[in-house]
């Protein structure tokens, strides 16, 4: 079981711990707004450096970049200033997105490797929001990271709503570029599409590992889950009806690691932790799955 004083993983990278057996519950996290002003952005930063040091005691920490096209702050130049070294920095997973200028792009990559960062999840980003992308597909610009670097482990995207045949010839075509990948986020409201992607994947044997998205929904507020529409795809009815009944952010989210183990799925991410009690709340909701570590 999760706990705060659970043994570190075994897994000495993302890798190694996607192809074992043993399930992984990732977090997903965002970094401050760059927007904010100093001393409240100071406090967002010291809410996610605690929330980074105490998650990779025992699991892998996503952290995103511009995820819905807001300016956020370097999320690897805070970490390498603030972490110290005694923060395992395999257990971090920063994001890139090709929604910076090209030249930005390869030497994020290449401080990451520096700074001892052994895996990036590189990402287009969304075009309707925030600048434009430097090139018009993820894959283009892993293609261009690669041949720079072959050490990095990179991560792609795949989008389980979507026709199933179609995403496997995506993550099985070698221009892909990755060495997995993570999925939109999946409900169980909606679980029938993920079944149907994660059934065509292994009928037709796609061995990339990948990860599957969770939100942790907070609450049934109609005009944040309307907002969060835009960008991923949110069950408000259920969701609300859910809540109506009593059902607290905890119980959705372990429902959906339910729906999904049933369905075949192994690894997993939680997106939407609050930083402030991110370890507290994943072992919450690890417990009510009833989830192995």
């Amino acid at each position: 079981m999760y706990s705060e004083r659970s043994t570190p993983m075994a897994a000495p990278d993302l890798l190694t711990a996607l192809r074992s057996r043993t399930p992984v519950f990732a977090a997903e996290l965002r970094p401050p707004r760059a927007e904010l002003a100093t001393s409240e952005g100071m406090d967002a930063w010291i809410d996610t450096y605690h929330a980074v040091r105490r998650l990779t005691q025992d699991t892998f920490v996503f952290l995103t970049d511009s995820a819905v096209g807001a300016q956020e702050e370097d999320n690897l130049r805070h970490l390498v200033t603030n972490l110290g070294q005694d923060v395992p920095r395999s257990r971090i997973v920063p994001f890139l997105t090709a929604k910076h200028p090209l030249e930005y792009c390869l030497s994020y990559a290449e401080r990451a490797r520096q700074n001892g960062f052994s895996a990036l999840v590189v990402l287009g980003g969304d075009q309707r929001v925030g600048a434009p992308r430097s090139v018009e597909h993820a894959w283009q610009l892993r293609r261009l990271l690669r041949e720079r670097d072959r050490t990095i482990l990179l991560g792609g995207w795949a989008n389980p709503h979507s026709e199933p045949d179609r995403q496997v010839d995506y993550l099985s075509d070698p221009s892909f570029h990755a060495e997995f990948f993570l999925t939109q986020i999946v409900s169980h409201h909606g679980i029938d599409a993920a079944a149907r992607f994660i059934e065509r994947a292994d009928r037709r044997g796609l061995t990339l590992p990948g990860l599957f998205g969770i939100f942790f929904y907070r609450s049934a507020n109609r005009r944040t889950l309307e907002a969060l529409r835009s960008f991923l795809p949110v069950p408000i009815d259920g969701l609300t009806r859910e809540f109506a009944e009593g059902s607290t952010p905890e119980d959705i989210c372990a429902r959906t690691i339910r729906a999904l183990m049933t369905a075949g799925a192994r690894h997993f991410y939680i997106s939407n932790l609050p930083p402030s009690r991110a370890q507290t709340v994943l072992a919450a909701i690890l417990e009510k799955a009833r989830a192995p570590a």
